[in-house]
């Protein structure tokens, strides 16, 4: 069995094996012509169900081909243009070269003995995104494993820094569309269940900063602690930036800790055209990116930014085996006296192997592009009369429902979005998100694959129409 295990002796045995998967899996990629198959799981629950881990196959090709079986026929492939669902991106080659390059290697970069250059990469891709937000010489940061970690860190830097020890003081202030870490993150950090204020938004989902300032001025007569404020940089469901000057501005007025959830919009830090709409985000006191959203990275690749980096001591703990404190004295530099984590992969490689080979400004047009496809999907949703489109995109996102010419019930309407989104799903041919916008079911569009043309967005517009007038269809024939 020590012929499996990667040393020295094995070099040529992991070239053959790893050629063989690469090849398998770009022969997949070429001949992938819809985003799923359309497998239920039903269907697939019984293949992976007869598979005997206890028996072993011995054999690379043959637990190859066993794969093909289980996973790569029926993965869904973000690739494709017609995958226009969720917050996944088509992921770049260099990237992609790091994640073999770090997966084999195997540094873990919770300390410098585990890791050295590894730490030096991170770092320098740390000080390379805090200098894009503008957050100032004392900024650092440190790779995370995704938008929901890299919140939780910053709402546990902004909770100490308030220096309060009754935790029942303290609220949050986020719009009512964030992320759903943010009350996540409160419920870990042992706040009460008041403790998220819900912000309303405007018209273009945006955090009104009226109301925000009502809220908090509320909060400091009921003699609460506004502990920090939740702007958002591209909201999930809406892609809406909040307007961080003006909640920039309030959060200085309350001394209230300034956190941009900035997951989605990031990508703008790399953008040739659209850098302005982040104006602001310099003035926080912590950011949240994902690389694997907006500049095409695979999962995961994400960090949290701090404008000082001292707050970055309460997630310091020392332990004598790993980190004592001498080790700090000495300014050896372990990347596990800032991070939640310990053991932690060199995620950071990806993106550095992405910049070194494309550099900042191929990432940027990339995302451009994308930003473009969903201003003329827009144009597409708003000509059309058979949808209803929310908002203007801010960034790559649209929220839409069709809209039938002969049916006014809306919870008829409802269902027929519903079923037109599983009955897609179900075909393979592609693949749309969902929400609720009042109360209503909306259908979904994020646009993160400059490879989508507005042909592949009307084409699905036609199959969501096609389906949805098809339920109707039956439910008239059931009704009579």
């Amino acid at each position: 069995m020590r012929s499996h295990l990667l040393n020295d002796l094995t070099a040529e045995h992991y070239r053959r094996s790893v050629t063989e998967g690469v090849e398998r899996v770009a022969a997949k990629l070429a001949a992938t012509d819809r985003p799923f198959t359309g497998v239920t799981v039903d269907d697939l629950a019984p293949r992976i169900e007869r598979i005997d881990l206890d028996r072993p196959l011995h054999d690379t090709t043959a637990v190859l081909d066993e794969l093909e079986e289980v996973y790569l026929r029926d993965a869904v492939y973000f690739h494709h243009p017609r995958y226009v669902a969720h917050l996944n991106c088509p992921v770049a080659i260099p990237a992609v070269l790091g994640e073999a390059v770090l997966s084999a290697v195997n540094s873990s970069l919770d300390t410098w003995d585990q890791s050295a250059g590894g730490t030096l990469i991170e770092r320098k891709l740390i000080d390379w995104t805090a200098a894009r937000i503008g957050l100032g010489p004392a900024a650092d940061g440190v790779f995370t494993s995704g938008g929901t970690q890299s919140n939780l860190q910053a709402l546990l830097l902004a909770r100490e820094e308030t220096k309060t020890h009754d935790l029942a003081e303290l609220r949050i202030f986020a719009s009512e569309v964030s992320h759903f870490s943010v009350r996540k993150s409160a419920k870990l950090l042992g706040l009460s269940e008041q403790a998220v204020v819900p912000v309303p938004v405007d018209h273009a989902k945006r955090m009104r900063t009226v109301a925000l300032a009502h809220e908090l001025e509320r909060c400091r007569q009921d003699g609460l602690v506004p502990m920090a404020v939740v702007a958002t940089a591209g909201t999930t469901d809406f892609g809406s930036i909040d307007p961080l000057p003006e909640i920039a501005e309030l959060c200085a007025r309350y001394a209230t800790w300034l956190h941009v959830d900035a997951a989605y919009g990031c990508g703008l830090l790399a953008s040739l055209k659209h850098r302005d709409r982040l104006d602001g985000i310099e003035r926080a006191d912590s950011v949240t990116v994902d690389y694997h959203k907006s500049f095409f990275q695979p999962v995961s690749s994400s960090a949290v930014l701090v404008r000082d980096a001292a707050t970055l001591r309460h997630a310091t703990y020392h332990a004598e085996y790993l980190n004592p404190r001498r080790m700090a004295q000495e300014r050896i530099p372990n990347q596990v006296d800032k991070s939640l984590q310990t053991t932690r992969r060199f995620d950071a490689l990806k993106l550095w192997m992405t910049l070194r080979v494309m550099g900042a400004d191929g990432i940027g047009e990339l995302f451009d592009e994308v930003c473009h496809l969903a201003r003329e999907g827009w144009r597409l949703l708003a000509a059309d009369p058979r949808f209803d489109v929310v908002v203007e995109p801010a960034l790559s996102t649209l929220v839409f429902r069709y809209i039938p010419a002969a049916v006014t019930d809306p919870a008829e309407i409802d269902r027929a979005n519903l079923y037109a989104r599983k009955a897609l799903f179900a075909s393979g041919d592609a693949v749309v998100a969902g929400t609720k916008v009042g109360g209503r079911h909306y259908l979904k569009f994020t646009l993160l694959n400059p490879e989508t043309r507005p042909a592949d967005l009307a084409a699905v517009l036609d199959l969501i129409a096609g389906h949805a007038e098809q339920y109707l269809g039956e439910s008239l024939d059931r009704a009579s």
